[in-house]
């Protein structure tokens, strides 16, 4: 089949196909080319692959056609122009605003963040030189006033982590273009499946490929996605500094895609379910999910989400004069963790297996007592991803341990 002949195809579907095409000897199961480098017929064409006169593969830190076809597949998906694929998340994150910063550009974030990812811009961005501004990102008033003057990169996430607010991506879309400045999305908690950070304005989108994509806690995977020219710029910089992903795992996540949409359905179900369950429960203070009508931007969600995502962030209700900052918040949360039997205790999301997270002490432990309360985290606040087990033995789990509160 030729590329004309292509047939215009669904996101389901591209998360099969994309990037096959049919040979004589066609194979149910892509190859792994597991090469560091590649043979030259000629010294001529070895000169010419170099001096960037051939197109072709070289060295398996530049490109490599197993990783190529993960890259091509995810493009197809999200509706970018180009992709590239990285080691990690954070290579991801890093090389997305890394490969167009320079000293003395100013970044403006959403304060609501990965705490490795704000560890990213204050440890290092910040000590090169580039000066960082951080606004509430569901505020567009905040917005407003932080791109009324020039800027080199706006970032953010929406729904956040792990407090689940939702950007209006549109809106902010809107005012990077007025600043000169290019937006980057991490659209992990959404998947690809469920926001198009793209359609809605923004200019790049990344992924920690290790989450939803591979979805089944096996490899470490990133993915940044943008127009050609950008992701240009980014492959140039990733293949000089080294943080490619290998044949294997992007064969592994290949594969991945094949299920992404079988599996991310079936868990926003479940975490929508459950959400609407909790929310209602006694010793739940606050349930936390974009598609509960309950969400502070609910509408915003409904406007730019076509699933409300596998994450439910709840804080556990504590007896009157408990400060939630305190160590018997943290006491009661413990034991609430401690009590789950069919909900794993990770740090990791999107897996087909339901993990329970404690932010405070683990993935937003750097942040401090005072920037997390400044996002609304507290000692009671718990991110729960669901998985693709039984909705019915997740809510008996949930249940008998908030009963050990």
């Amino acid at each position: 089949m030729t590329s004309e002949d292509a047939p215009q195809l669904r996101p389901d579907t591209l998360a099969v196909r994309a990037g096959h095409v049919r040979t004589p000897f066609d194979e149910m199961s892509e190859a792994i080319f597991m090469t560091q480098g590649y043979v030259y017929p000629t010294a001529a064409e070895a000169e010419g692959a170099f001096a960037g006169e051939i197109d072709r593969y070289q060295y398996s830190r530049y490109a490599n056609p197993t990783v190529t076809m993960f890259e091509t597949r995810l493009a197809a998906i999200e509706g970018a122009d180009d992709c590239f694929a990285t080691a990690t998340g954070m290579a991801a994150v890093f090389v997305a605003l890394a490969s167009i910063l320079r000293q003395g550009d100013r970044l403006v974030a959403s304060r609501a963040l990965f705490g490795t990812s704000i560890a990213t811009f204050d440890d290092y961005f910040a000590g090169w030189g580039i000066r960082v501004d951080y606004v509430d990102g569901h505020v567009n008033e905040d917005w407003d006033r932080a791109l009324a003057t020039p800027a080199t990169a706006v970032f953010c996430e929406s729904p956040t982590n792990p407090m689940q607010d939702v950007v209006d991506l549109r809106h902010v879309a809107a005012r990077a273009k007025e600043a000169g400045a290019l937006f980057i999305v991490d659209n992990v908690f959404a998947t690809p499946l469920g926001q198009k950070p793209l359609e809605l304005g923004a200019d790049a989108v990344v992924y920690s490929a290790t989450k939803h994509i591979d979805g089944q806690g096996r490899v470490l995977g990133g993915a940044v996605l943008g127009s050609k020219e950008y992701v240009g710029k980014v492959r140039q910089m990733v293949r000089t500094m080294g943080a490619t992903m290998s044949p294997f795992t992007a064969w592994v996540l290949g594969k991945s895609l094949e299920t992404l949409a079988v599996r991310v359905k079936a868990q926003a179900a479940s975490a929508l379910d459950l959400a609407q369950w909790l929310e209602a429960h006694p010793k739940v203070a606050v349930a936390r999910y974009p598609l509960l009508p309950s969400h502070p931007q609910y509408e915003r969600a409904k406007g730019q989400m076509t699933m409300g995502g596998t994450l439910v962030t709840i804080d556990i209700a504590l007896d009157e004069g408990v400060d939630p900052h305190g160590p018997e918040a943290k006491a009661a949360t413990f034991r609430f963790l401690d009590a789950l039997r069919v909900i794993d205790l990770s740090n990791n999301l999107g897996d087909a297996k339901s993990i329970a997270t404690h932010p405070a002490t683990t993935t937003h432990r750097k942040l401090g007592a005072v920037r997390r309360a400044a996002v609304g985290m507290c000692e009671a606040t718990v991110r729960l991803s669901i998985g693709l087990e039984d909705v019915e033995d997740l809510r008996e789990d949930l249940a008998r341990a908030l009963d050990a509160i």
